[in-house]
């Protein structure tokens, strides 16, 4: 099915075609590109190899693993980080995690997940590592010509066309950096959470963390322990969920609720009478009262910030209203002096590589226009891998998400009718959302159930595979 040599790599001698500007392009014929090696990216490559295609996976660090691997340039994960969903419902459905793991296993026992992934499937092959690609370009018949060159800038710029591209570079390395009247003039010291790595950075400062996302709520606690005071700045009120419900992962709870098709409002009761059975109302600590109904919002599994604001180690504030030369005004206009401020603001999705308008984000909003999360339309041989933000793991999903295009791309040269009606399948569905009411942030666009998710994933495969 493919032109690629057995390796993945390009032919010895591949057929040169003409671009619009003349460079040379190498033909890979059948050949998919995936552009990175990590979780997504790896999956990827496996599941389209099992399919038959040739596949060249491009990755711009050394070694797989993406956002997972912290040695890699932007990677988000911290010294502490580990999953906050447990591990059954996080790992790849054809290669489990080792039993005698913990619930929620260390972000170093990830790295090592995806290194015996990558080996057992013998995928290392297919990668070219310390590669970046530098452009995507839709071409004639539905292809592409992806040019890539070494990662920094080093060397020649080399372009290949390929019959079809995935994209899996991850959601979580572009910081998305809040603006402040008077930040420029302030003379503490300022991060963005993409750039901790380790609590030595918090130790003996005054800091102020602003965000409560799950980053957010794990660097206030480790400044709890670390630093001689902490600030802790939300825009609004949030639920937060223990790891733990009844001796059980939460995620394992809530699933199981899930399966036994328990209504959202019944599911949100009974949150909220766990919460009253352990915390109580959280107001009293001092956190805000949440503005929105639980699930309505990103879940922030922390089972240590409530208790380290009980202790007085955490001082909960409003959100920041301004900064001056050495303090910082919050909304309800106290003052404090923080030493270092760390923004765990987020991340936007950014596909530097790709003109907007291909994924319908002409405007730049790190908000492309998809069904599934995965398909735009006028594209039939392009799909994003992993851009989901679920309420458990993600790896599950990516690896049904490219079994799925796998599917499409034979079918496109076995069952074109098929294929078609996907396409107006796709049309049709653009923009849909497979979770309940949520707010509408940059964070949460992207905010998929599971359970729903995973229903809608296996309503187009089947529809696929039908004929439907």
């Amino acid at each position: 099915m493919s032109s690629s040599t057995d390796l993945g790599r390009p032919d010895p001698d591949p057929t040169v075609v003409p671009s619009r500007d003349d460079r040379p392009v190498s033909d890979r014929g059948d050949t998919v590109c995936v552009i990175g090696a990590g979780a997504s990216g790896l999956t990827a490559v496996k599941n389209l190899r099992e399919a038959g295609f040739g596949v060249d996976c491009y990755e711009r660090e050394t070694g797989v693993g993406g956002a997972w691997n912290w040695r890699h340039d932007r990677s988000p994960v911290y010294a502490s980080t580990h999953l906050i969903s447990s591990r059954p419902f996080t790992q790849f459905p054809d290669f489990p995690m080792p039993d005698d793991w913990p619930d929620y296993p260390h972000h170093s026992q990830l790295l090592s997940y995806f290194e015996r992934y990558a080996d057992h499937f013998d995928l290392r092959q297919h990668v070219w590592f310390g590669t970046e690609v530098v452009r995507v370009e839709p071409v004639e018949g539905d292809r592409w010509d992806v040019t890539t060159r070494s990662t920094g800038g080093y060397g020649p710029e080399r372009t290949s066309r390929y019959a079809a591209v995935v994209l899996a570079n991850g959601h979580n390395w572009s910081p998305k950096l809040p603006r402040y009247e008077g930040l420029e003039e302030f003379r503490g010291e300022v991060m963005h959470a993409s750039s901790y790595k380790d609590p030595a950075q918090l130790r003996g400062k005054r800091v102020l963390v602003v965000g409560a996302g799950n980053t957010g709520c794990d660097i206030a606690v480790e400044a709890a322990q670390q630093a001689s005071h902490c600030w802790h700045s939300t825009r609004r009120g949030y639920w937060y969920a223990p790891k733990y419900v009844l001796g059980r992962p939460a995620d394992q709870v809530n699933d199981t609720l899930l399966a036994l098709r328990v209504p959202l409002r019944v599911r949100q009761w009974l949150y909220h009478w766990t919460l009253r059975l352990t915390v109580g109302d959280l107001t009293r600590f001092g956190l805000p009262r949440p503005d929105h109904r639980v699930y309505e919002t990103h879940p922030i599994a922390n089972s240590q910030l409530v208790y380290y604001v009980g202790h007085g180690e955490i001082t909960p504030v409003p959100d920041v209203a301004r900064f001056h030369d050495r303090t910082v005004e919050l909304a309800d206009g106290r003052r404090i002096d923080p030493e270092l401020v760390v923004f765990a603001t987020g991340y936007l999705p950014r596909f530097e590589f790709l003109k907007g308008r291909v994924l319908g984000d002409e405007d730049g909003s790190g908000r492309p226009r998809l069904w599934l999360n995965a398909f735009t339309a006028g594209h039939p041989t392009l799909a994003v891998v992993g851009l989901v933000q679920p309420d458990s793991g993600i790896f599950t999903i990516s690896h049904w998400q490219s079994v799925l295009f796998a599917r499409l791309l034979t079918l496109r040269a076995t069952r074109p009718e098929r294929a078609a009606a996907f396409d107006r399948r796709v049309r049709a569905g653009l923009g849909e959302r497979y979770s309940a009411k949520v707010k509408d942030s940059t964070r949460h666009w992207f905010e998929v159930g599971h359970a729903d998710y995973l229903r809608a994933l296996q309503r187009a495969l089947h529809e696929l595979e039908e004929g439907k």
